[in-house]
């Protein structure tokens, strides 16, 4: 029986008979398959666009003007997420920016929003539960300590905690992932444990071209840590 010609017994037979050097029978051309594409370019500035525009309404505007700002954000996540209803990320701040909208307008009508919220973030997950480091379930633990439990809505401290605990597991020294880790055992009285997050996140790297959300997350994790006291 003949042995089975190979891809590469081929190149050395060609050696031998032309004299050529050995090289790849195929060169590596290069293709357009790892390129970024124009959709996905789109999902990028639609990211970074929802993210600066949240960071300006949260931590500059003031307060009485926030509700009606983030409603038109979210109804603009809404149009980027129905163009790109396969990008996790933009999933994932069309969940951020409701939740924000929740807190922000208060009420009854806050119930429905974070409803929603979870189901953007739900739909995150399913998609890909590792996009942007994570952020689908730092976003769902934190809704689900700091929403109302049953018969009011859906607030679960035990599935915080595990939701929490999976961001932790992708972002370990994230600055979102551990104050609201932080955030969560002061709310379940676990203060010295909050107290050991909450000062590694202050630690946490900057995250390039978000220096305003990362400066007013780190004063908010100032300013629990003064809640704790000494």
């Amino acid at each position: 029986m003949m042995p089975r010609v190979t891809p590469a017994l081929r190149a050395t037979l060609l050696v031998l008979l032309v004299g050529l050097p050995t090289a790849p029978l195929l060169a590596a051309t290069p293709t357009s398959a790892d390129a970024p594409t124009s959709a996905d370019e789109s999902v990028a500035e639609g990211i970074e666009h929802l993210q600066q525009r949240w960071a300006e309404i949260h931590y500059t505007l003031p307060k009485d003007e926030q509700a009606t700002a983030l409603e038109a954000l979210a109804a603009e996540a809404d149009r980027r997420v129905a163009a790109h209803p396969e990008a996790a990320g933009l999933q994932i701040w069309a969940g951020i920016v409701r939740s924000t909208q929740a807190g922000a307008s208060g009420g009854l009508g806050a119930l429905s929003l974070v409803k929603d919220a979870r189901r953007d973030l739900e739909q995150a997950l399913a998609i890909d539960p590792l996009a942007l480091d994570g952020s689908a379930y730092t976003s769902l633990g934190a809704l689900y300590y700091q929403v109302p439990g049953w018969p009011l809505a859906f607030g679960d401290d035990d599935k915080a905690e595990h939701y929490l605990k999976r961001a932790l597991s992708i972002d370990p020294d994230g600055l979102d992932s551990l104050y609201f880790w932080g955030d969560y055992l002061h709310e379940q009285g676990r203060d010295t444990e909050a107290r050991q997050a909450l000062e590694k996140a202050l630690q946490a790297p900057p995250r390039p071209g978000r220096e305003r959300a990362d400066a007013g997350r780190r004063e908010e994790v100032r300013a629990l840590l003064e809640t704790l006291g000494t």
